[in-house]
Order: structure tokens, then sequence, then C-alpha cells
């Protein structure tokens, strides 16, 4: 009997798996802005569900709609309980090293906490937020200058990979499971682009990653000056000097680039996506 495999995906990370998957999804469930996969599933003739999956909607879709085995792959939903009875096995693959780092945007808040690596994680779906018992992990390094952007780059490349191990690993029924370690998980939430906020009391190691981690094309880092908004991608480390007693967030210079001081540093803003012109002098940025 042919295996029949449902696909849960979103974003360009799933559209890549997608395209690469060896075997013909049974059907495909994907949210209403996910614009690639909904026309991949089109072209291709697959079923597809799109959309909010709770209240009973994507179970009716899996009524009629069978599946051997369902894979999430950066899929917007947490699964309920009438989704999950329906299908027996169900393999999820997250963008951390679980247990750390269960939730949303993982590899984000990686580059936020100074962390040098981060990862893939396939496993078992339940209930439960990323708890389910781990089947494959792969390390993703973390560079010093990495952004956001650059870390899912690296993991568009190695999901695909992971994604069909696993996938012949079950159809050979070779997959082990490894329970996780729940007094070591962590989790974060999902951040929106009202949460980038740079705080000037923090030490200057903070700030830069806090930029980096949210460069284009998210949404940026930002500060105010005065009532106009400033989006920051890149900052450097600067030997400028300063006075302990002057306020954080200080423009100390603007040629070539501004100058901030912070607790215990000053930045240089390298890469200003907009209100550059706002930054004088004597200025003091603020976070709301």
């Amino acid at each position: 009997m042919n295996k029949r495999i449902g696909i849960l995906a979103s974003g360009g990370l799933g559209e890549s798996v997608l395209r690469s998957l060896p075997v013909h999804p049974a059907w495909i469930a994907t949210d209403s802005a996910s614009a690639g996969i909904i026309a991949f599933a089109e072209s291709a003739g697959i079923p597809l569900f799109k959309g909010n999956p709770r209240k009973g909607r994507l179970a009716a879709f899996l009524a009629e709609h069978p599946a051997d085995l369902l894979l999430s792959v950066n899929y917007l939903f947490l699964l309920e309980e009438d989704v999950l009875q329906q299908v027996r096995d169900r393999i999820n693959f997250h963008g951390s090293l679980l247990p750390k780092y269960r939730g949303r945007t993982p590899h984000v808040w990686a580059i936020i906490n100074n962390e040098t690596q981060a990862g893939i994680t396939a496993h078992l779906m339940e209930t439960g937020c990323d708890t389910g018992d781990i089947v494959l992990q792969e390390v993703v390094p973390i560079g010093e200058e990495d952004t956001g952007a650059d870390l899912l780059r690296a993991y568009a490349e190695r999901y695909p990979h992971l994604v069909n191990r696993a996938v012949e690993m079950w159809m050979e029924g070779t997959l082990a499971r490894s329970p996780q370690d729940h007094e070591k998980a962590s989790f974060f939430g999902k951040r929106s682009p009202e949460d980038g906020g740079i705080n000037w009391n923090w030490q200057r190691e903070r700030i830069r990653n806090w930029v980096r981690a949210q460069a284009e094309p998210y949404p940026g880092a930002f500060t105010f000056a005065g009532e106009h908004k400033v989006i920051i991608d890149r900052v450097a480390y600067s030997d400028a000097g300063f006075s302990w007693d002057m306020p954080n967030g200080l423009v100390l210079g603007t040629g070539p680039n501004p100058l901030i001081k912070t607790t215990n540093g000053a930045l240089e803003l390298v890469s200003v996506r907009s209100g550059l012109e706002q930054l004088q002098p004597g200025l003091v940025l603020h976070s709301i």
C-alpha cells in the first residue's frame, strides 16, 4: 500500500521543503498568506486546506483526506487533539536544538541571546508545544555577523535534507526516539514588529545582537529620535570616548556614521534603514 503523507507548511521555508520532497504529498495544509505554497499545491493538483485549522476545520478535511504520516514544517498553528487523533505518526521540524528554544522564531531568539549555535530538531508531535520525543537533530552554527535572515537561509538549505531523511527512516521503520529532558527546556514566545524597540541601557553586546537578529528583511530593531522612528539594521563597536554620566542613547557624533552611547561603550550605526536624517549630535534616543 502506498504511504499517504500529509504536509503542514507555511512560508518560504515550508515551500522550499515541499519542492524538494521525494514523495508526492497526499495533501497540503497551509495558512492563507503562504501564496507560494498555495500556488504549488494548485499547480500540482494536490488537495489543499488553507486557513485556520481550529474548531474542527482541519479535522473535517482529514476525514476526507486520510494520511499515514503528518509532516509539519514551519506551520503557523499548533494542532489540536481532534487532528492528532486521526494520524498515528506525526513529525514536526523545529528550528532549535530542543529542548532549548521551544516556541516561535527560535533562530531570532538564539541570536538575541548570543548563542553560537542553533539547529533543527525533528520530533514527534503531541498536544504540547515542541515537547515530543526527538528523532533527528542537526546543529547549525551561528557566525559572529549572522543575522536572522542569514540563519533562515541556512535552514532553507538544511531543512530539505533532514525532512527527506526522516521520511526515508519512517518508511524503513528505523526512526529512533529519544525523550526530551523537560527540566532543561526553555520557551520563547511569538515576536511582533512592535517588540523590536532598543533599550539603550542594555550593554552594547546585547544591543548588537538585538539589531542583527532582526535585520532586513525582518521588521528591524528600532529607536525613536523625538517622534521619528529610526530602524537600524547593523551596528559595530566603537572606541569613541564619553563620560559615564552622559545619558545612554546619546548621539555622540554623526560622521561618517552616527555614534551612540550605551552603558559600557559606544556603538556605530553602520546601516540605518530609515530615520538617519533625524540623528543629530546631542540628541538622546529613546525606546517609546
